[in-house]
């Protein structure tokens, strides 16, 4: 209120007649007639702006905001999450929220390293080599995801789980029609995808798709069984695309040790308000093979020319500006402060937070449940991800937790006194590392070469280690 800014009458005049409207009546005639004023406002004549504001605040403090007084289950995927004060301590620190497009490394090295640390946690927790530097939510990494593995498989044909979040398979069907993509509904059968038991291994046979777009759990909270969907993908040659929640993460096994090709999900949960709906944060990782059709930006590291280690936009030879026709994706950019929110989130968490964090809502989403069905609501079979009911190899070693081996179970009660000590002394290093990120600008002299940049993967691990 206190920055309007009243309209003269001949202002709002050619409103009306630029948008073919003879009244303000029929401005607001999309405006439900329950919701609208029946009278004037109930104010003082020749109240004063300081009074006005007063009475407008109390009116507005009538309302009941979500939070801490009402609860949101309409967000389909994007919900009130716990956010550690931590979070905007550190990412709204002016460093990173002025933070300008990294294209002059030698003054950006804080925000590079923050992206550099947010693409290695997203590796490990999607279990694949390599991660982007973010996408814009998860809709618009399913999209690249198909993108992707359409141009890398040559074919149009993509299979579609009707568990994905029906928003994300709309978004995708918008961009199919452009591009010009066929999208195969792969119906639910029992809560989980049905996955066509006639399989052919002629991947060049007609309809043999390019991709196998699954979530898990999917949209109903089902597991997924992604050793099936994987062993579908090889046989038909085509590439296996998987959506997951990366709260569920924190106990799942990552989809990349079930043999996903490109990982893709929403970061909303970490470190990001409800905040009517967006910005949100695309989380996008997936093999090392695939690194060259990646899209968005991508930070590895290098040294500077004194020999000390630094970061850099690497591998520009993938993107549009370059590649022109040849490119897969017309993505150029990300959600840098969001996926440093995300970031240290996820170091503040650690890996026995990250399983709490799990292990805590899982007993409440089972009493949601139970509340539902005694209320009458149906119950969906299937394995659900917010319970322990789920097959044992479905759980087991996070993409996460170093110390969980795949295919081990999973205990939901909290970790030893000693563990939790030694992750919370590496958790307070990497926030560290953070705080010095934020400022390590004009540390690097110039120039120094992009190429020799090197991106973070197990794979390059074991190779410097031999």
């Amino acid at each position: 209120m206190a920055h309007f800014v009243p309209h003269t009458d001949a202002e709002i005049a050619s409103m009306l007649e630029f948008m073919g409207l003879g009244s303000l009546d029929d401005l607001w005639s999309a405006v439900p007639e329950a919701l609208r004023l029946a009278h004037g406002l109930d104010l003082a004549p020749g109240a004063s702006e300081f009074d006005v504001l007063a009475d407008m605040e109390a009116m507005a403090g009538r309302n009941r905001r979500a939070g801490p007084d009402l609860v949101c289950f309409a967000g389909g995927g994007a919900y009130d999450h716990e956010v550690p004060a931590a979070v905007r301590s550190l990412a709204f620190r002016s460093e990173f929220v002025t933070a300008y497009t990294p294209y002059q490394p030698e003054v950006a090295q804080g925000v590079l390293q923050a992206l550099f640390e947010y693409q290695t946690l997203l590796c490990r927790l999607s279990g694949v080599e390599v991660a982007n530097a973010s996408l814009y939510d998860g809709a618009s990494a399913c999209v690249e995801a198909v993108n992707l593995a359409v141009t890398a498989a040559g074919r149009p044909t993509v299979w579609v789980s009707e568990g994905v979040h029906p928003n994300w398979r709309e978004v995708v069907r918008t961009f199919a029609a452009g591009t010009g993509h066929d999208l195969v509904t792969l119906p639910l059968r029992g809560g989980v995808t049905a996955l066509p038991d006639d399989v052919l291994p002629d991947d060049e046979s007609p309809g043999a798709p390019a991709a196998i777009l699954v979530q898990h759990p999917n949209y109903l909270g089902c597991l997924e069984d992604l050793t099936a969907a994987a062993r579908l993908a090889r046989s038909r040659g085509a590439m296996l695309l998987v959506a997951f929640d990366p709260v569920a993460a924190g106990l799942l096994r990552s989809p990349g040790a079930y043999g996903a090709d490109v990982v893709v999900g929403e970061g909303q949960p970490f470190g990001t308000p409800l905040s009517l709906g967006g910005p949100y944060l695309g989380l996008f990782a997936c093999r090392l093979e695939h690194v060259r059709r990646l899209p968005g930006r991508l930070v590895g590291e290098t040294v500077d020319t004194e020999g000390r280690r630094a970061y850099v936009t690497t591998l520009r030879t993938r993107e549009q500006d370059i590649r022109r026709e040849k490119a897969s994706s017309n993505v150029c950019t990300n959600q840098t402060l969001i996926a440093v929110c995300c970031a240290i989130q996820l170091s503040w968490l650690g890996t026995t937070g990250l399983r709490e964090l799990h292990a805590r809502g899982a007993p409440r989403a089972r009493r949601g449940g139970a509340d539902r069905r005694s209320a009458g609501a149906p119950r969906v079979r299937g394995a659900n991800a917010n319970s322990r009911r789920g097959s044992r190899r479905a759980h087991g070693g996070a993409g996460v937790p170093r110390g969980h081996r795949p295919g081990r179970r999973v205990r939901g009660g909290p970790a030893g006194r000693g563990h939790r000590a030694a992750h919370a002394r590496r958790d307070r290093r990497v926030c560290r590392r953070l705080r010095e990120g934020a400022r390590m600008s004009k540390r690097v002299p110039h120039p120094f070469s992009s190429y020799a940049a090197v991106l973070r993967t197990a794979d390059y691990d074991k190779k410097r280690a031999t």
